[in-house]
């Protein structure tokens, strides 16, 4: 067939097929979807939207660390300081305390009184190691709910000897039970050169 015959001929069935859509994958072709069918795509506004969430959700793995690690730290000493008010005046109290299925159990002096200005009512707890003349230090504070108790065999065994007296009278021991509900940690580096001179 001649050449000229072989041209109309594939110009004739180009034309009844219609010109050839091209390959996702060719250059220059279409790029592939991302986004499954039928997905609606994210917009700027939806992430604005997702934001508070998102903060409050780490806002609150951040409150969950903080409580296990205060508890973790209050594990390591025995005293810490026992704050509320009484009377519309704020005090604080040195106690003793253990940590019991993820509570704080106290032992303080009954003949404080404070136990009377704690039971039922909102009280900070505060704990650290200034003392130990390390180089990390740590403070430890938390809130919760007190409560009244009668102490268990295990908790009297974990408490230890009571002191044998408390503002030169004898020490009469009152248990409360705090339920931790916001959790703070604090600590201080000092570098392995630096004395450290902070301990009592």
């Amino acid at each position: 067939m001649p050449t000229e015959e072989l041209r109309a001929t594939a110009r004739d069935a180009g034309a009844a097929t219609g010109p050839e859509e091209p390959r996702a994958d060719a250059p220059g072709g279409p790029a592939a979807s991302e986004t499954p069918l039928g997905a609606p795509e994210k917009t700027p506004e939806d992430a604005s939207r997702n934001a508070p969430e998102a903060r409050a959700n780490a806002s609150e793995a951040r409150t969950a660390g903080d409580a296990l690690d205060a508890m973790e730290l209050l594990g390591r000493v025995s005293y810490g300081r026992l704050a509320t008010s009484m009377r519309a005046m704020p005090f604080v109290a040195p106690a003793r305390h253990i940590v019991r299925d993820g509570g704080v159990v106290l032992r303080i002096h009954r003949g404080f009184g404070y136990h009377r200005a704690c039971n039922g009512g909102v009280v900070a707890y505060g704990a650290d190691n200034f003392n130990s003349g390390g180089k990390a230090m740590w403070s430890v504070q938390f809130t919760g709910t007190a409560d009244i108790v009668r102490p268990t065999p295990d908790d009297l065994r974990l408490f230890g000897d009571e002191p044998f007296r408390a503002d030169g009278e004898r020490f009469e021991p009152v248990y409360m039970r705090i339920e931790p509900q916001f959790a703070t940690v604090h600590t201080l580096d000092y570098l392995a050169e630096q004395p450290n001179r902070h301990v009592a």
